[in-house]
């Protein structure tokens, strides 16, 4: 069998290697600098796909992870690699996109962005699934590389309250009459509220909802139910309670959310990543700053507050319409705009119709941005701030930015935001004469 140094890792925190052919191989559960005796499980023209038979050299980095259900579950792809060693891989992913994708090599390597590895997961969609033969519901993240649910029965990334929850959801659960029309738990967490949002795909009875508001009670927690898409979910218990809310204290805010909205997972993360953001953006009053893919006004209210105004744009309705609510709420309302509109169809006209712009922050989905930065024109803004979750998505747009619209990478690095998991979120500065 093959015997390989590994030499990097992917983006889903898999090993690299090369074959006698030349080809890439992705070794999972594989770590930089290691030694594997590997089993190719799959073959393609330009790559294979392999799982380790033996670790011949291990990496002085490697750990036992620290949960039991790692093997198996698909919520987390690092657990064997010490979390301190995490940002570093990380931040070597985020350069080696930027180079082999766009032959670019920021000015400055940001210090990466590092907080709690356990715990810190306020955001989660689990699945749910009646299985007999294994005794009843299961609860959980899907297993890795598989629809099935993993047998878990606790979870180190998500918090305590959450984590010990599980096995209590497994019995609520397999009580009710629709436990097997009942796919998915959408968990959110807020600074002093937490939300479960059970999707239930028929009616459900009066006898469950009564055994769903004794779990409220129970836990401490709201209840919901959501019958169709998004704007579908209600609270089932209790009747009234407080809005979820999450707090950016040093910049004086409080963004209220549903729970089916998106909001950062990790909520310490996003206030240091907030804290960089204001510094590289350096907003100043009387500026015309545009926030683009501003979902609920996460970056937005906090640039309104230094005094500069804010055109925030969003594909979603209901986003841009929380948007506006949050800033009325803390008072921002006559320095920002909100707008509705696809920015993935971005033009010239659409972006110049925005008007004179001192400055750009761009946070948007894994896709990227490319229509937007393809539609900047002469008078487009000396500075953007880049907010990215997926390093090769930001490096096809630095890739224009830079050859076609005339910036200059001046810095780049990487926020954990999922510690033990591969994903990769990253803040880059680009300015122009």
């Amino acid at each position: 069998m093959p015997i390989a140094t590994i030499h990097s890792l992917d983006n889903e925190g898999r090993g690299i290697t090369r074959s006698a052919e030349g080809k890439a191989v992705f070794v999972e559960g594989a770590l930089p600098g290691e030694e594997v005796d590997y089993t190719v499980v799959r073959k393609k023209k330009t790559y294979e796909q392999a799982q380790i038979r033996q670790i011949v050299r291990a990496s002085a980095q490697r750990v036992t992870p620290r949960c039991a259900f790692f093997e198996k579950c698909g919520g987390c792809s690092m657990q064997h690699l010490d979390s301190n060693a995490q940002a570093a891989v990380k931040q070597r992913v985020l350069e080696n996109a930027l180079w082999h994708i766009a032959r670019l090599k920021p000015g400055i390597i940001y210090p990466a962005i590092v907080g709690a590895p356990w715990g810190y997961r306020y955001r989660a969609r689990i699945g749910v699934r009646y299985v007999p033969s294994k005794g009843g519901v299961l609860v959980g993240f899907h297993e890795k590389r598989s629809s099935y649910i993993a047998d878990m029965t606790s979870c180190q990334i998500l918090p305590p309250h959450i984590s010990d929850m599980l096995l209590p959801l497994r019995e609520l659960i397999d009580g009710l009459s629709v436990r097997e029309r009942l796919p998915q738990i959408e968990i959110a967490i807020g600074d002093t509220e937490t939300v479960l949002v059970f999707r239930n795909l028929v009616d459900v009875e009066p006898a469950d909802i009564a055994r769903l508001r004794s779990f409220a009670e129970t836990h401490a927690i709201q209840v919901w139910l959501q019958p169709s898409g998004p704007a579908s979910a209600y609270r089932v218990h209790p009747e009234s309670a407080p809005a979820l809310t999450y707090s950016m204290p040093e910049f004086g805010v409080t963004m209220t959310f549903r729970p089916n909205d998106f909001t950062q997972v990790n909520v310490p993360i996003n206030r240091v990543l907030m804290r960089r953001s204001m510094h590289l953006l350096d907003p100043q009053p009387g500026e015309r700053i545009a926030d683009l893919f501003c979902g609920l006004g996460n970056f937005s209210l906090p640039i309104a507050r230094s005094g500069a105004t804010v055109i925030g744009v969003e594909g979603s309705d209901a986003l841009v319409a929380r948007a506006a609510e949050n800033a009325r709420a803390n008072g921002l309302a006559e320095r920002t705009e909100f707008y509705a509109a696809n920015l993935f169809e971005a033009t010239e006209d659409s972006i110049a119709a925005l008007g004179k712009l001192d400055k750009l922050l761009i946070d948007p989905p894994r896709d990227g941005a490319m229509a937007v930065v393809r539609a900047l024109g002469p008078d487009a803004p000396r500075r953007i701030v880049y907010v990215s979750c997926n390093p090769a998505s930001l490096a096809r747009d630095a890739a224009v930015l830079v050859y076609e619209k005339g910036y200059w990478l001046k810095g780049a690095g990487i926020a954990n935001m999922f510690p033990q998991t591969s994903h990769v979120e990253s803040i880059a500065l680009f300015e122009r004469d």
